[in-house]
């Protein structure tokens, strides 16, 4: 049987409520956490996502408080930053994104645009924590404008040789991390538990598959530790 819905670990409540909790110190935590990899991963992104086409215009979803967007922005695009978390993007606006960049609260199963509105779609560390993740990856499809690009970077599995000191690292550090430098430790406990839930690379493929995405390949990032997968919509979408 299912859990009830309060007590599913992505509870869109608790969710928002943690991200809202830990956004003071969320780009610091990140820092000490990966020792400033993430931020190398984010503009290997960037450099995927190439120069504006169509109308130029990104959406980065669950977009935090807009590292992803301001990559994106520094590289000519118009970003709009969407994220559930009001006290993430409060954050990222007090830091003064890049001016290309426009903040939209909302949610990534229920997207507040209008078919085909966007030519690029980034999804940053966030594909893990949406409830119903074919719901978000068909809303996903539904903003990018035919011939649109996807683009997500996300923790995956790593290879054999490193995943066990990869893995005793994360349970035994970040927690603690998450203890000392944001006094959230319950928040980095559920991280590390959502990574170890997320699917590999290969299944994540076929879930793009099965929305609907086409050409759809993934890049390793740190021996599998990240990755990046893309696909674009097809000219004539179904």
């Amino acid at each position: 049987m299912a859990p009830a819905a309060e007590e599913h670990p992505q509870d869109p409540r608790r969710i928002r409520a943690m991200f809202d909790a830990v956004a003071p110190r969320y780009d610091l935590m990140n820092d000490i956490m990966s020792f400033g990899i993430h931020r190398r991963w984010k503009r290997r992104l960037r450099r995927m996502a190439g120069k504006p086409f169509g109308r130029g215009l990104a959406l980065d979803l669950a977009g935090g408080t807009g590292d992803i967007a301001d990559e994106l922005s520094d590289g000519g695009w118009a970003v709009v930053v969407c994220d559930a978390s009001e006290g993430m993007m409060a954050t990222g606006r007090d830091r003064n994104a890049g001016p290309r960049v426009r903040w939209v609260g909302g949610d990534a199963e229920r997207l507040p645009f209008p078919d085909g509105t966007f030519d690029l779609v980034t999804l940053g560390f966030g594909l893990r924590n949406f409830r119903d993740r074919d719901a978000a990856l068909a809303e996903i499809v539904r903003v990018l404008a035919p011939e649109g690009r996807f683009l997500c970077l996300e923790f995956s599995t790593p290879a054999r040789p490193i995943r066990g000191l990869y893995r005793s690292y994360s349970r035994r550090m970040i927690p603690r991390l998450g203890a000392a430098v944001a006094g959230k430790p319950e928040a980095y406990r559920y991280l590390i538990d959502s990574i170890a839930d997320f699917p590999d690379q290969r299944t994540l493929v076929g879930w793009f598959q099965q929305a609907g995405l086409t050409d759809v390949r993934y890049r390793n990032l740190m021996f599998g530790i990240a990755a990046i997968h893309g696909g674009r919509r097809p000219a004539a979408h179904p």
